[in-house]
């Protein structure tokens, strides 16, 4: 345990050696510092006294400057959350979309007010944050935020200036922030191959269209009556997999659960080439894509899909898996580093609080990659001496013939 927590200490250590560039006087670095340790610490309430009170300050007024009035740039630490949660997690993972919800009191705080939210499951007082996570196999972690602003902030300036929301930041749907966060993690060479998201981003049709020109895959949730074009006609997804054979079904995992792996029949269907948009020969399919619960049939998830041209059904089903991964990344990222506790009303405040947050979580997330990548490597059968015998069909072939014969005994020797 001694040194567990010593290479603990060492990570977090060096993660604050590559952020420190972000706070200009030390004072404020070694703000930061506390501040981050008290999110990871275990206090009942992460608010401002409970954590100047854990790491030994007399009171919060050093955290709320550091939320409020320093100088620093909320937007230059998130860079640097994102390109460290890439390094620890790998390439070729999934780039999820979804928002999550703050609940307030009161009328001031930035971009508060009625609005539904998942967080509650009904329309609260509340603020609403549009986040992106970044999922692999070694885990998951958050990388972007925005605040979403209802219109009836955007059209009080008066009100926006006193929450300090800068003069050019207009209404924009939570769609569009989804879109600018997309756009910005693909040109910082975040090395997602996908981008999945539920269906209130799935049904937008200029999201899915940005993907595909930015190249990349998607697997979206769309609702049931998602409508699908063609030259032929236009059809409801759920008419069009309502259709499906029986055998059209298969049962796959789309990834393991708290109970094991997560197994549901999926039925699958490529769409036509898009004459207007796709080249020939295609680099992408589209497809449609339905999810049966196995103790529930008459429940069913819907998706579109574009995938590259030798991805098949099992890798659709697990990115529509993948999906969960960032409501795990709010669980986590809300109970263990404090991201919905914070006292801030206005606008700076708010990206500081939520990026100083979604460092603390990937620092989490860091540790427990390094960990899965120590057990599996000491779990890993060490890898079989190279055989020239090969199996081709139904016989064996000699793939070595470079190598030179045994010699031959001689009869003078």
């Amino acid at each position: 345990m001694i040194a567990e927590a010593r290479e603990w200490a060492s990570e977090l250590e060096s993660l604050f050696a590559r952020t420190a560039g972000r706070f200009g006087r030390a004072d404020l670095r070694w703000r930061m510092r506390d501040y981050v340790r008290g999110l990871l610490a275990p206090v009942d309430r992460k608010n401002g006294w409970q954590l100047a009170e854990r790491v030994g300050h007399k009171t919060p007024d050093g955290f709320q400057r550091l939320l409020n009035s320093s100088r620093w740039d909320a937007d230059a630490l998130r860079d640097d959350v994102r390109t460290y949660v890439a390094q620890q997690l790998g390439p070729g993972g999934v780039l999820i979309l979804d928002d999550t919800g703050f609940i307030k009191k009161g009328t001031t705080s930035a971009g508060v007010g009625r609005q539904y939210t998942g967080t509650s499951g009904k329309i609260d007082n509340c603020q609403i944050g549009v986040f992106a996570a970044y999922a692999t196999p070694l885990g998951r972690a958050l990388v972007d935020r925005e605040l979403y602003l209802p219109k009836a902030w955007t059209k009080d300036r008066d009100r926006c200036r006193a929450a300090k929301i800068p003069d050019d930041r207009e209404f924009a749907t939570k769609g569009e922030l989804a879109r600018a966060i997309v756009l910005r993690c693909l040109a910082a060479g975040l090395p997602a191959d996908w981008v999945t998201a539920d269906e209130a981003y799935g049904q937008d049709w200029s999201f899915r269209r940005m993907l595909e020109e930015s190249g990349v895959g998607y697997v979206v949730a769309v609702p049931k009556s998602q409508q699908i074009k063609s030259l032929a006609g236009m059809w409801r997804i759920d008419e069009l997999i309502h259709d499906a054979p029986e055998e059209a079904w298969q049962r796959l995992s789309c990834g393991d659960g708290a109970k094991g792996p997560r197994v549901y029949d999926w039925a699958a269907a490529k769409l036509p080439r898009n004459l207007v948009f796709d080249p020939d020969p295609p680099t992408h399919h589209r497809w449609v894509l339905a999810r049966r619960s196995l103790s529930e049939p008459g429940e069913l998830a819907y998706y579109l899909a574009y995938a590259p041209v030798e991805a098949g059904v099992a890798d659709l089903a697990r990115v529509a898996g993948s999906r969960w991964a960032i409501e795990e990344c709010f669980q986590a990222a809300k109970n263990e580093c404090g991201l919905d506790e914070y006292e801030v009303r206005r606008y700076p405040g708010w990206y500081r609080h939520i990026t100083l947050a979604m460092l603390a979580h990937a620092f989490l997330a860091a540790l427990a990659a390094q960990a899965l990548a120590r057990e599996t490597a000491e779990t890993t059968p060490p890898a079989q001496s190279h055989s020239a015998w090969q199996r081709s069909g139904a016989s064996w072939t000699l793939s070595c013939l470079h190598l030179a014969p045994s010699p031959i005994p001689s009869d003078t020797h």
